[in-house]
């Protein structure tokens, strides 16, 4: 029974957890923001006990830091820990995309087609919010890329892309989008150029320009985060 009971607190644990990471990923949680454990738990309906413990883990993650006189604090990633990282996903989707030529289907093709579309329209739509903007262009641009990883059918390589698509909040990436004309239109060229290339079967091409799209991207990042941690307080 113990065990039974053990399991289930741990379960628990990972669920809030996983509540508070979404929340960072989608900016409900800003970086910068302080998470109070008294809040959190009236919000999720627990005690503070395994809010405590799921702020921990998030701590071991790397999402979270606690600072002295503050608490726990949602962390602001070093610009070069962006780029580091960056570069692996550069190579990882690199080699998915080369692997996908050989596997592609036309209703593969006219996914990316439609949700790189959507991703340019989306993000540009006056009159809404840049919240909502943000979004859906978040959305159909996690759809272009994460098709072209399952289409690669390497299931280690697309959860090792994943993972650091996971290790930092996904909003910012996506406000870029939506606040920089420029950056949009050369994601949505950059985009094209990957799925000609996958299209006419270049695995090179495909390789190569993706490589090049996910380096400027983390660039882009990394500048965003440079300009943001200088006047983020974080201790």
């Amino acid at each position: 029974m113990a065990g039974a009971d053990e399991t289930s607190a741990h379960a628990l644990v990972d669920e809030i957890a996983a509540k508070i990471r979404a929340r960072i990923m989608n900016g409900d949680i800003p970086i910068g923001s302080q998470l109070r454990q008294a809040e959190l738990a009236t919000d999720f309906g627990v005690s503070r006990t395994p809010v405590r413990e799921a702020l921990r883990q998030l701590q071991t993650g790397g999402l979270i830091d606690v600072v002295p006189n503050r608490g726990a604090v949602v962390r602001v990633p070093a610009p070069w820990e962006v780029r580091e990282a960056y570069e692996v996903r550069a190579e990882l989707e690199a080699l998915a995309a080369a692997r996908a030529v050989s596997r592609i289907s036309s209703a593969d093709l006219e996914r990316l087609r439609t949700a790189n579309q959507d991703m340019y329209e989306r993000s540009a739509v006056a009159g809404r919010s840049g919240t909502e903007r943000a979004l859906e262009s978040r959305q159909e641009n996690d759809i272009f890329h994460n098709t072209i990883a399952t289409v690669s059918a390497n299931a280690r390589l697309a959860r090792s892309i994943e993972e650091i698509n996971e290790t930092f909040p996904r909003n910012v990436s996506a406000q870029l989008l939506v606040n920089d004309d420029r950056h949009r239109e050369e994601n949505y060229q950059e985009h094209l150029r990957i799925l000609e290339a996958i299209e006419r079967g270049d695995a090179e091409a495909a390789s190569a320009q993706m490589r090049a799209h996910v380096l400027g991207a983390g660039e882009q990042l990394a500048r965003w985060y440079e300009r943001r941690s200088s006047t983020v307080f974080t201790g």
